[in-house]
């Protein structure tokens, strides 16, 4: 903590400059940009933080208002955000993303600045971002790759691993123009933001953040951004693999198609060309040989990938259901053709083929008086049947789920 920090908590006064500066903004219309700090336990640089975005504020004429949410800090932090003319929102909810919700929900201004409290973030230079809003972007993200990190700003595993993987992760599962999914400093509409309805607490509040603004076909930009090293003594709030791993999860319970869909089409795809050489006969390639073993474990694959198929589709219809995603057309299209009765038939018709594999197979067996099975030639009977009976019990069960989604729906 500063000496100049320290001498406001322990005197319980603030600097005229302060005061004055607080009343000036108090009297004003409301105001055009809400710059946004959420804080736990940052006294050693929240007031730089404030000072700098409250230099902006006056060099560039624009109207707005400082607002620290404050997570529940316990060393003072309140104290100097108050002294120094910011608005203090208490957030009880401990959580990056709470706490930036509760500073959001308080705002009262068009567009929204959101930056760490950590002085690693430049708050004399937010002119890019609020050029772009008024533009007509609805979310400006900072790129910290393309503005500059400083020496000692961000450990190796995040500049070279983790931020970068993460980023284009969500490049390809969104199709989304960010380059920095997790840059702390960017700006947005607050009425954009709210329309997105974000539901996460802890770190992964600022991919779902980008994440949705894809989904929803808002107008996205980037600003390059600097980062430099935060001005606490102490350890960031960051814990490398434990949030790391929160981001992936976010990322893929938000994309349906690379969790289930696409891992589930390569399984089914493969398991049905395997499984139909096989039928035919024995396989050998080189010095290694494919038979009715390799069969079974192919008829696996199709069974498998099915069912991945299957979560694709209700993971998406339950997230549109629940508001978490965005409806999406292509499933209204697929809805108007399969229907609780075209899944009964197909499903029913696998069904009937599996029973009569079956008795086919055990028909074949008595007619030679129950001699010992020859498993070359009887398991490329029965496993194709069971696999049937298996498929079409999943389709009519699914089916009838998928129903119940859609009452819910509707």
């Amino acid at each position: 903590m500063s000496q100049y920090q320290s001498s406001i908590i322990r005197s319980g006064h603030e600097p005229e400059f302060k005061r004055t500066w607080a009343r000036s903004r108090s009297k004003m219309p409301r105001p055009e940009v809400s710059i946004v700090m959420p804080c736990l336990n940052e006294a050693e640089t929240l007031g730089i933080c404030i000072e700098k975005a409250q230099r902006w504020l006056d060099d560039n004429g624009v109207i707005g208002e400082v607002i620290v949410a404050d997570n529940g800090s316990t060393d003072g932090s309140q104290r100097i955000a108050e002294a120094m003319g910011a608005r203090v929102v208490q957030v009880e909810m401990k959580g990056y993303g709470n706490a930036l919700m509760g500073g959001i929900a308080a705002a009262r201004g068009q567009y929204i600045v959101m930056g760490d409290a950590d002085d690693s973030y430049d708050f004399t230079d937010l002119q890019p971002f609020i050029e772009k809003l008024r533009f007509g972007y609805d979310l400006v993200v900072g790129n910290r790759f393309t503005g500059g990190i400083k020496p000692r700003a961000m450990p190796a595993l995040h500049r070279y691993l983790g931020n970068p993987v993460l980023s284009e992760l969500g490049r390809l599962f969104f199709q989304s123009p960010c380059g920095d999914f997790h840059c702390g400093l960017r700006a947005f509409r607050k009425q954009s933001l709210l329309k997105m309805d974000l539901r996460t607490t802890g770190m992964e509040f600022a991919s779902e953040m980008i994440v949705k603004a894809t989904l929803h076909k808002l107008k996205i930009a980037e600003v390059p951004t600097t980062l430099s090293p935060d001005g606490r003594s102490r350890a960031p709030h960051l814990r490398s693999w434990r949030d790391g791993w929160r981001h992936l999860r976010f990322l893929l319970l938000y994309c349906p198609r690379w969790l289930f869909l696409y891992p589930g089409a390569l399984l089914l795809t493969a398991g049905l060309v395997v499984g139909l050489l096989l039928l035919r006969g024995p396989i050998v390639i080189g010095r290694v040989g494919f038979d009715v073993h390799s069969l079974l474990y192919a008829a696996l694959a199709v069974v498998i990938g099915f069912q991945a198929i299957t979560f694709a589709v209700f993971t998406k219809l339950f997230a549109i259901t629940e508001g978490l995603l965005p409806a999406d057309e292509r499933l209204k299209k697929l809805f108007r053709y399969v229907s609780l009765e075209v899944g009964l038939s197909i499903g029913g018709a696998l069904v009937l083929a599996g029973v009569a594999g079956s008795i086919y197979a055990f028909g074949s067996w008595s007619f030679r008086s129950f001699p010992a099975l020859d498993p070359s030639s009887m398991m490329r009977i029965v496993i194709p049947a069971v696999t049937s009976l298996t498929l079409g019990c999943q389709i009519i069960f699914s089916s009838f789920f998928l129903s119940v989604l859609g009452l819910a729906r509707r």
